[in-house]
């Protein structure tokens, strides 16, 4: 079985292109061009059966939902819900986080039931269960990684995080750059530990050849985990981001060389002004693999309301050319996110998402806009509730606050500008 990397390198097109493309609206050799180059990816594990999609360069903005049980907060079938809610509002992928519970029945029903890629952090399974035994996670031991890593190959699992690029090398520039937040990535910050406390380097790194072994085998794709990402605006843009940085670009060249399809994870915590500069450096470093972006959250000072920060972040990330969007929820920072937090988390990063694809002019996002404008016009309020993101929500904000007969809103009511402007137009 060959990866959809390899069909490209010999420039067959694969049912899973054929697919994509009509999505997108694309040529299919185009599109089998931009895979071939590493601009463009499809995750999607040999073993996992849904309709698939692309991530890169010239394709929609993608939408990534967390969610999974916590050792604190363990119910499943809340996380059943989450998850039939993340795909009702429009995620493109959903990543299993469990860390409470049995992980591995958790994420086999994951599979059975999401209609989207899924996408895990092999790292969590291995530690929760070291904890669990009463061991601390600088005692891994990399036969155990290796051996979950298999496991979630093998289950259907279509990308995983690993953190290959938290090296002693990388991890070495935080000494001699201070950080206010430290490591805020938890499989960073285990990764960093084990380094420290074994005195040897990240096995990750250590045997990549070993990881992309398992990923060719089955097609996964490799998101390479920004292990060293700040988790503050200060902490943005340092050597130790950079240096890890830097790693990963040397990795997403050995993923494309053995056919292994790669995309590469950012920052977390950005001001502003920095996120376009932090776009294209790692587009440049990494050679246009497709950048996965966590927010990025452009201020620390909205817990509660970190889903709007992460839109903002995200949408100005997209339009310099991230492409895929990990949402973040109103509990970040606080608590395990609620059915309705992810319902919120999912529609701010779906605005973020249209927003720049306007910009980008990706196919439809235009047309879509204009749609919505001209029956507003024409206060054609059937056609705004079909083409809005979120439809369900913006007709029950309507009904609730007037009567069905109503032609206007309660907002301006019979003063309304478009109703007069329209009058005197047809005098």
């Amino acid at each position: 079985m060959k990866t959809q990397l390899q069909a490209a390198l010999k420039g067959q097109v694969t049912e899973a292109m054929i697919d994509v493309a009509k999505q997108e609206n694309v040529d299919p050799d185009w599109l089998c061009n931009e895979i071939l180059h590493g601009r463009v990816v499809i995750p999607k594990n040999i073993n996992h059966g849904f309709p698939p999609r692309g991530i890169g360069n010239g394709l929609k903005t993608k939408i990534n939902a967390n969610i999974g049980t916590s050792e604190k907060r363990c119910n499943f079938a809340e996380e059943q819900k989450k998850l039939k809610t993340a795909l009702k509002y429009g995620a493109d992928s959903i990543m299993d986080l469990s860390t409470g519970g049995d992980l591995h029945l958790i994420l086999k029903k994951m599979l059975e039931q999401s209609q989207v890629m899924v996408g895990t952090v092999p790292i969590y399974g291995v530690a929760t269960r070291l904890l669990r035994d009463g061991k601390q996670v600088h005692q891994i031991d990399p036969e155990d990684l290796f051996k979950e890593i298999a496991f979630q190959a093998e289950a259907g699992v279509d990308f995983m995080t690993l953190h290959c690029g938290v090296t002693k090398t990388s991890v070495s520039f935080l000494e001699n750059d201070k950080r206010v937040c430290g490591i805020v990535s938890r499989g960073g910050s285990i990764l960093r530990r084990w380094i420290e406390a074994n005195g040897a380097e990240n096995p990750l790194y250590e045997q990549y050849d070993r990881v992309l072994d398992i990923c060719e085998r089955y097609d996964i794709t490799i998101s390479l985990g920004d292990g060293i990402r700040p988790g503050s605006g200060e902490d943005a843009s340092d050597r130790g981001q950079m240096a890890e940085l830097l790693v990963l670009g040397e990795l997403v060249d050995r993923a494309r060389e053995r056919g292994v399809q790669v995309i590469v994870e950012g920052p977390g915590h950005v001001p502003l002004d920095q996120i376009e500069m932090n776009v294209k450096i790692m587009k440049k470093v990494c050679h246009g693999a497709p950048f996965y972006v966590l927010g990025p959250l452009t201020t620390d000072s909205a817990p509660g309301y970190d889903h709007i920060v992460g839109a903002i972040g995200g949408a100005i990330a997209a339009v310099h050319g991230a492409d895929f969007l990990c949402y973040v929820t109103p509990a970040e920072h606080l608590c395990l996110p609620t059915v309705e937090d992810v319902k919120h988390g999912v529609m701010a990063s779906r605005v973020a998402a249209q927003s720049a694809d306007v910009v980008k002019n990706v196919d439809g996002a235009r047309q879509r806009d204009h749609i919505i404008s001209k029956a507003r016009r024409e206060l054609d309020w059937e056609t705004m509730f079909k083409y809005s993101l979120d439809p369900e929500t913006a007709r029950k904000r309507k009904k609730e606050s007037e009567s069905s007969e109503d032609d206007f809103c309660t907002m301006c009511g019979n003063l309304c500008a478009v109703k007069t402007d329209r009058q005197q137009v047809n005098r």
